[in-house]
């Protein structure tokens, strides 16, 4: 969501009013929009943020919320020195819940609506070049030569991992049965907790076979359920582990920037792209809500164009 952390949901006391409509909106983020926890904790502490500014102005009841109090909170933040990128991902905190206000009748109008924040700078991490990538795998598959279970669950993981393009989180909640073999998709659960069918090809297919035959059975500990992949004690992995493994195995290819799985899911979108697929199979592919998401990938793609061109055109 940001990269600094959310306001402590227990800083001050709230006006009573104030906390009730608080209390009903944490409800509307976990019931109804069904979001993680982590994305609740950040919205309700902006969302206190705000409410204890607007209390500080002399303000206690959200009906009375305007845009003077936002772009007053907002100023505030910047004065603080956070970044663009957080400004901003709290001037959307604050349209949302103003836009929740007016819709449950709790505000007579959304004042968020006209609120605006500052363009973050959004910029990709390093990718992998297809080779690179090639390399990453090899790396994994030579520390499992010795047939490890932990070196099989390796493999499958980067394989997958680089094959889908999924999240992090995406992989560690994967269960064995969201993978169909005879079609070789994997069902996704992502963010906002909608389900995606994602395909992937012969190596991934053969790695993960491979680890669910031979390499699952022997970590497998009560409790895991039907969880895909598993950690040392035997129960779904942790995403600490997978981010380790990344940067290790990473760390081997000569040449290569240091990234994570997130870097990884990067860099399958810009192979991707590269290898010519559309930007909306790609959007379908790595759950982007919105176009736009994807269409940052472009910008890698372009950049590398740029760079073939200038290093190969006598001209350039």
């Amino acid at each position: 969501m940001s990269d600094e952390p959310a306001q402590d949901p227990e800083q001050e006391d709230l006006p009573e009013a104030m906390a009730r409509v608080l209390g009903d909106y944490e409800r509307h983020l976990v019931s109804e929009r069904d979001l993680t926890h982590h994305t609740v904790r950040a919205y309700l502490g902006d969302v206190i943020g705000i409410l204890e500014h607007a209390r500080r102005m002399g303000l206690d009841d959200v009906a009375d919320l305007d845009l003077r109090t936002l772009r007053s909170w907002l100023a505030q933040q910047q004065s603080l020195g956070r970044s663009r990128t957080t400004v901003a991902r709290r001037a959307t905190a604050a349209r949302v819940f103003t836009a929740w206000l007016a819709r449950t009748g709790r505000a007579p109008t959304d004042v968020g609506a006209s609120l605006g924040s500052p363009k973050a700078h959004r910029t990709l991490p390093s990718v992998l070049r297809a080779d690179e990538a090639s390399d990453l795998i090899a790396a994994a598959v030579a520390a499992a030569d010795d047939g490890s279970p932990v070196g099989l669950r390796d493999v499958a993981m980067l394989e997958l991992l680089y094959a889908t393009g999924i999240r992090v989180g995406e992989l560690v909640g994967l269960d064995v049965d969201d993978v169909d073999r005879e079609r070789n998709v994997v069902r996704v659960l992502g963010k906002g907790r909608k389900e995606r069918m994602v395909p992937f090809g012969r190596p991934a297919a053969r790695s993960v076979d491979f680890w669910v035959r031979h390499g699952r059975p022997a970590m497998l500990a009560e409790g895991a359920g039907g969880a895909l992949f598993v950690g040392a004690r035997g129960r779904r992995i942790d995403q600490r582990v997978v981010r380790t493994l990344v940067h290790r195995r990473i760390a081997e290819v000569p040449g290569a920037p240091d990234i994570g799985p997130h870097g990884l899911r990067h860099s399958a979108a810009t192979h991707l792209l590269e290898g010519g697929a559309d930007l909306r199979s790609v959007q379908e592919l790595l759950g982007h809500a919105s176009l736009a998401t994807t269409q940052r990938y472009t910008h890698v793609t372009t950049d590398r164009l740029r760079r073939a061109y200038q290093q190969a055109h006598p001209r350039a």
